[in-house]
């Protein structure tokens, strides 16, 4: 059994920002639970929600982005259509999601549309 003593006069365990950070991405990692990430780092499974609520309602954590290799053009081409294989039809944004699913913006895509699907994904 672990137990964790807290002495002097705080008599509460303080957790730094990258403490937070790692327990919040282990707790939305594909797969987590909540409860077993809670017992993984010693802390209250109330906690890492109102982390996960703080981390979504600032701009202080970010998602690490990668740079794909240009692979072409990712929307299929119409057959017949004298537009293909041209940079418009390449998506601006490409994003993997887990379980494989992909979703592509086009650089034409309408602001509104694109803020919609981003808001959707959250």
């Amino acid at each position: 059994m672990h137990m964790t003593v807290i002495s002097g006069p705080a008599r509460r365990r303080r957790w730094s920002a990258a403490e937070r950070e790692e327990i919040v991405v282990a707790s939305i990692a594909p797969g987590a639970v909540v409860a077993e990430v809670a017992r993984q780092f010693d802390v209250s499974t109330s906690l890492i929600y109102q982390w996960r609520r703080n981390a979504q309602q600032s701009e202080a954590m970010f998602v690490p982005a990668v740079m794909a290799e240009d692979e072409g053009p990712l929307v299929p081409a119409v057959s017949g259509d004298s537009r293909a294989d041209s940079p418009a039809d390449s998506p601006a944004v490409r994003l993997d999601l887990a379980g494989g699913m992909t979703v592509s913006i086009a650089a034409t895509a309408p602001t509104r549309l694109v803020l919609a699907v981003l808001r959707g994904l959250r």
